[in-house]
């Protein structure tokens, strides 16, 4: 079964995420502003999920980690919990 690790970074309006992205898309630090704004527990470890199988998270996460570019800050990905920006660090297909 497929694996991944990805860290997200998890706010509850679309516009937080768009700024949020801006702010990663000239240099800002990922690991850092998922601290800061993160409404995941995995913020404490700046956002990061560790590894987990095709099917652990929601469609909408999944879709995205399984199937976009890796190394890639995706997003916003809406799902339940609010609006994700989302890295796949790596993928076993």
């Amino acid at each position: 079964m497929a694996t991944a690790c990805a860290r997200h970074i998890l706010v509850k309006t679309r516009e937080e995420a768009e700024r949020l992205k801006k702010k990663l898309a000239v240099g800002a630090d990922f690991g850092k502003l998922a601290k800061q704004h993160s409404l995941c527990p995995s913020g404490k470890k700046g956002g990061d999920l560790g590894e987990f199988r095709r099917g652990a998270m929601v469609r909408q996460f999944d879709n995205v980690v399984f199937n976009k570019p890796i190394l890639t800050v995706h997003g916003p990905v809406k799902t339940k919990f609010g609006f994700h920006l989302i890295e796949t660090i790596y993928r076993n297909d």
